[in-house]
């Protein structure tokens, strides 16, 4: 995992050395938490894997070269939200085609993590992964993470109607599926563009960000957040979500950074 530390955004922009506020999150009942490079750390660059894989599919697909399925790909992920946005309302492509495409990976890069397991246990309430990608793919990674059984619910793409975050119809039909008030849920993630309209609707909201590198091509607004990056709608940040979550319920082990 990254060196472990948190942050917490002020909106004012001002920053000072503190430990993180568990009394924030003492009203919380659900625990929401993004899959890829969130719940496993960005830098193992298993999302590289689909990334690739997605390009590769277009290519196959749309009978395309490799730069122009490329561009494709990221028009299609900025515009849509995700690329199997653009492919279904462009092109009619089946989505369960594209997922088990893209998601037929290596998951050797992923191992299992014994703390992060501990520190997920220690939550109160419900605790749920709420994915752009498909159920099986969340069960795999969470599977090799050695917290699947940890969780109470999977909520994937397919069940939102494929329609993906960041659109609001998304988290509408995520908190209806759940039966989620928003004021009393907490939401994990690393795309600080996912965080926007769960913050509005009163969610803790906590942008997990990377020093991972990512490519050249990716959309500007449309990739993972790095350290130092912050965000109106984003109450706190971190780079270890294991110390993070140990902060909330038990005496932190690691400076952070509060308002």
């Amino acid at each position: 995992m990254c060196p472990g530390w948190c942050k917490s955004v002020a909106p004012t922009g001002s920053w000072k050395d503190n430990s993180v506020a568990a009394d924030r999150f003492a009203h919380i009942t659900t625990w929401v938490f993004d899959l890829d490079n969130t719940l496993y750390p960005a830098e193992c660059h298993l999302f590289h894997q689909i990334d690739a894989r997605m390009t590769a599919f277009i290519e196959e697909t749309l009978s395309l070269s490799h730069a122009d399925a490329r561009k494709v790909q990221k028009d299609y992920y900025a515009r849509y939200g995700t690329t199997l946005s653009g492919l279904m309302k462009e092109h009619h492509i089946p989505p369960k085609a594209f997922m088990d495409y893209v998601h037929d990976i290596d998951l050797a890069v992923i191992k299992a993590d014994p703390a992060l397991g501990e520190a997920i246990k220690t939550l109160p309430g419900r605790r749920v992964i709420y994915t752009n990608g498909s159920q099986t793919h969340a069960e795999n990674v969470a599977g090799k993470l050695g917290i699947l059984d940890l969780f109470d619910a999977i909520f994937d793409v397919e069940m939102a109607g494929f329609t993906p975050k960041p659109h609001r119809p998304a988290y509408e039909a995520f908190w209806a599926h759940l039966d989620i008030d928003p004021r009393s849920a907490a939401m994990f993630e690393d795309m600080p563009q996912n965080l926007e309209v769960p913050f509005h609707e009163g969610m803790e909201t906590v942008l997990v960000q990377s020093e991972a590198q990512w490519f050249d091509d990716e959309p500007e607004g449309k990739r993972p957040a790095r350290p130092g990056e912050k965000y109106p709608h984003v109450k706190h940040v971190t780079s270890d979500l294991t110390q993070f979550l140990l902060g909330l319920t038990r005496a932190p082990q690691s400076a952070s950074v509060s308002l």
